[in-house]
């Protein structure tokens, strides 16, 4: 019975061809689960290649981030981008990637690309490219001296705004295969990011340029202070765009009388711009009215801006510089400001710390502290504002040592060169504007002081 039942149910055994269809559906979908995987991959890659064009201010650096960002996507050992002239039949820039200091040295020599070869093929025709073999393509000039000998090529146009802007170019990928389809596409695809950031990186540089002209007009030409010798000189944040605050002015006054001005006000932006500029007219009206110690005049001013303008938070110091027979003496009052520097001719810095009052726009109720004392023959006074030494990774006592060591350092320099060598060489982390006047007495005579010294005006 057993038996019988047995044969009369026999297994039947899989077709062979089913288990190779079997294995090959298998198979496919490991593939096709493969390639949306690099899919995915890529396409982060190029979301990730997008955001990180996009935060680069400046021109040059969002130029060689394209570059580099195009190679990582595909894994190219080499890439470039031309930048077209206005003609749009040469190139006027090229921007290199992957290449050894050895062979740059080499390329160095033969100067700017001239848009010959299959770099020329891509700038008449700006259709994607792609290319197994270089040297057999019937646009190919072959390859300057010292040239990496190169086999494959992917190329890309850039445009911004409809026009051809650029054209990017890469080659030899690392695995050693032929570029391919999916690499065109992610390509194309980040030349079309390419071309929105490198226009808003032109709009934000136009904006900079005009915030920047726009901010020095409104701070003054300092006059001729003889026999003093000044210098001024204002730099904007490193972020774009960005109006700020700091101004400086100086003023001659009557009985021999100079009024130094160091000020902040509160904010970045054209509210702030617009407040520093009333601020500045106003502490100048007042200079004029009447002789008054620096500590009365920033009272008045204070209850002047808290009674006609809503304007900001304001730092500042006022400074006179008055004859002091056989010599001069500072007098000054500080609102909630950095010190002033005073830097003599033996090389000693100090900085003139003293009670310091409260910024304009808090209380105009408080006191307005005055500070005096002699000033040598040939004194550097200088007035900052703390754009100039701000670090948020730093104490200010620390930035303001780095600060005076500087000032040492640079203190043989002519005036309009020792307040460039402070900007440029500041200890801050550049995220300010910043505002320096210096002011020098005279190092001759000291029995007149009201009369011109020997060395000129002003610097």
């Amino acid at each position: 019975m057993a038996g019988e039942r047995q044969d009369r149910h026999p297994r039947q055994p899989h077709p062979p061809d089913l288990h190779a269809r079997l294995r090959s559906e298998l198979g496919r979908i490991d593939e096709q689960l493969r390639a949306l995987l690099s899919s995915m991959d890529r396409l982060q890659g190029l979301l990730d290649a997008v955001v990180a064009i996009s935060r680069e201010v400046e021109l040059p650096a969002v130029l060689h981030r394209i570059v580099t960002t195009a190679m990582d996507l595909v894994g190219a050992r080499y890439g470039a981008l031309g930048v077209l002239d206005a003609s749009g039949e040469r190139l006027e820039q090229f921007v290199t990637a992957g290449l050894s200091e050895r062979e740059r040295a080499a390329l160095a020599e033969t100067g700017l690309p001239r848009g010959r070869g299959v770099l020329g093929h891509l700038i008449r025709y700006p259709e994607p490219l792609r290319i197994d073999d270089i040297p057999a393509h019937p646009s190919s000039a072959g390859f300057p001296p010292g040239h990496p000998r190169l086999h494959t090529l992917l190329g890309v146009a850039i445009s911004v705004r409809g026009e051809i802007y650029g054209d990017l170019y890469l080659s030899e990928r690392h695995d050693g295969k032929p570029f391919d389809l999916h690499d065109e596409n992610v390509v194309v695809a980040l030349a079309g990011a390419a071309g929105i950031a490198i226009e808003n990186v032109r709009l934000f540089e136009r904006i900079r340029v005009g915030a920047e002209q726009f901010q020095r007009l409104l701070l003054p030409t300092l006059p001729d202070l003889r026999p003093f010798t000044a210098a001024a000189i204002y730099r904007p944040a490193a972020e774009p765009s960005q109006l700020g605050g700091d101004w400086y002015d100086a003023v001659p006054l009557p009985d021999r009388v100079v009024a130094v001005v160091i000020g902040d006000v509160v904010g970045h932006d054209l509210r702030a711009a617009a407040a520093m500029a009333s601020t500045r007219n106003m502490m100048r009206a007042l200079l004029f009215d009447r002789s008054e110690p620096p500590g009365a005049v920033l009272a008045r001013l204070d209850r002047a801006l808290e009674g006609i303008t809503d304007n900001p938070v304001t730092t500042t110091t006022l400074a006179r510089v008055e004859p002091d027979e056989p010599g001069w003496r500072l007098r000054w009052s500080t609102a909630g400001h950095v010190p002033p520097l005073l830097l003599t001719r033996e090389r000693r810095a100090t900085y003139l710390l003293g009670e310091p009052g409260l910024p304009l726009g808090v209380d105009t109720e408080q006191p307005r502290p005055d500070h005096s004392r002699p000033l040598p023959p040939d004194a550097t006074l200088v007035f900052f504002t703390d754009g100039l030494v701000e670090h948020p990774e730093h104490p200010i006592d620390e930035r303001l040592h780095v600060l005076a060591g500087l000032a040492v350092e640079h203190s043989a320099l002519p005036l309009p060169a020792f307040v460039r060598a402070l900007a440029d060489h500041h200890p801050s982390d550049g995220h300010d504007d910043m505002a320096i006047l210096a002011v020098r007495t005279p190092p001759g005579d000291l029995e007149h002081p009201g009369e011109p010294a020997d060395d000129g005006p002003r610097g």
